[in-house]
């Protein structure tokens, strides 16, 4: 008997019931993906026609949408096989990456994060100054608001000269610092956002994040997978705590462990987008010892497609992930329980490109009996459904389904 969680980052389906109050009314992640494809607006050399996620029909993402939105969209009708699914409203406040996944695991955010102002320069003058005096950089470049690879077209070639690392934030509570790693050093750059994160704490700032690039122009500046998340912990227990309090075996895959600030997240495994992140589940799933669970985040459908609003991309990689999809089940054993879901949306047809506040789908398969899931007041109850399935102590927040 083991549990899997795996988040497919952004895939939401349908604006949240308060998502007015985020700008965010009218978005719809999937559904707007798959009406594109149905238009053909989302064709391109890698896809084309309408969207194609069989595996994910089957597990219930068409009805999962339409428990949200009333409506399933185009081309994700079908019969659903062997699984429950249902959709969910995030409680916690925000829509940003730590928020969703410590609610899934147990832990809603009942508090506000603390934001930069969207003016230029949008960083105090006194953290810029105490940044730059204690990791001894002669300046930084950027302080504004910004697209992370648009921001590294724009400094980059400035910033190898100068040795100034390039520091943005968004609509996230995040202080990003760019740098590259060659000429700027991977490990400096991991010391600075450590000092970072000390200095951002009064701020409650949820994550300091590297985001590492190589290239020698603009023209070739290149994001490297040695991106590294300095977070704060979580508030309370999650599900990945008690399970590593009970003595069981944790796998966590990808940006995980840096979600959860190394706590409780046991051996993780990384790799360098969606292929690789899913080699490295089948590889922890392999492995997990009875009784244990596996925490996985997707994050290429967020960082490539959805904040760059490239639908096609966005397609593409759902029906790249869907492709897959049967490796993983015929590995599962019968009393495994897999539930797939989101953690927010970003919508690549949306104005801006910041996380868009929806629902998310929670897709179930074991063969154990399982009442309907339906609509859920919560992410907190798929971290309570999975600590009944391990027989672990109940988290304090959520109801199992």
């Amino acid at each position: 008997m083991r549990a899997l969680i795996l988040v497919m980052d952004s895939v939401g389906i349908g604006a949240a019931p308060d998502a007015v109050n985020y700008g965010d009314e009218g978005a719809n992640t999937v559904g707007h993906v798959a009406d594109a494809c149905m238009a053909g607006h989302a064709d391109s050399p890698q896809r084309e026609g309408r969207l194609r996620v069989p595996n994910l029909v089957a597990l219930g993402l068409g009805e999962a949408c339409h428990l949200a939105t009333g409506r399933v969209p185009p081309g994700l009708d079908g019969r659903v096989q062997l699984a429950r699914y249902g959709c969910a409203s995030e409680i916690s406040w925000g829509k940003d990456t730590p928020s969703g996944h410590w609610e899934i695991a147990g832990v809603p955010v009942a508090f506000d994060w603390g934001y930069f102002p969207k003016i230029q320069p949008c960083f105090p003058r006194d953290l810029v100054e105490k940044l730059c005096e204690l990791a001894g950089l002669p300046g930084i470049l950027g302080n504004c608001h910004a697209s992370g690879t648009d921001i590294i077209s724009e400094f980059g070639e400035r910033h190898m000269r100068s040795g100034e690392p390039i520091c943005y934030t968004s609509a996230d509570s995040v202080f990003q610092i760019a740098a590259h790693e060659e000429t700027f050093g991977l490990e400096r750059l991991y010391e600075v956002c450590t000092i970072a994160r000390r200095l951002v704490d009064p701020l409650n700032i949820g994550r300091v994040i590297a985001r590492p690039f190589v290239g020698s122009n603009a023209h070739d500046f290149k994001r490297t997978s040695h991106r590294r998340d300095f977070s704060v912990p979580p508030p309370e227990r999650t599900i990945l705590d008690l399970a590593q309090l009970s003595g069981r075996d944790i796998v966590t895959i990808g940006k995980i462990d840096d979600i959860f600030a190394h706590r409780g997240t046991g051996r993780n495994l990384r790799g360098d987008g969606n292929a690789a992140l899913f080699d490295a589940t089948l590889d922890g799933l392999a492995s997990l010892a009875e009784g244990g669970l596996l925490f996985a985040n997707f994050i290429d459908f967020d960082t490539l497609y959805g904040h760059r609003r490239d639908v096609a991309g966005y397609a593409a990689a759902l029906e790249a992930f869907d492709v897959r999809l049967p490796e993983l089940l015929n590995r599962l054993r019968s009393d495994d329980l897999l539930i797939i879901t989101a953690d927010h949306g970003c919508d690549p047809t949306w104005s801006g490109t910041d996380h868009t506040r929806e629902q998310v789908p929670i897709l179930a398969q074991t063969a154990q009996s399982m009442s309907p899931i339906g609509r859920r007041a919560g992410f907190a109850d798929i971290g309570a459904t999975v600590a009944r399935h391990l027989d672990l102590p109940a988290p304090l927040h959520g109801a199992h389904f």
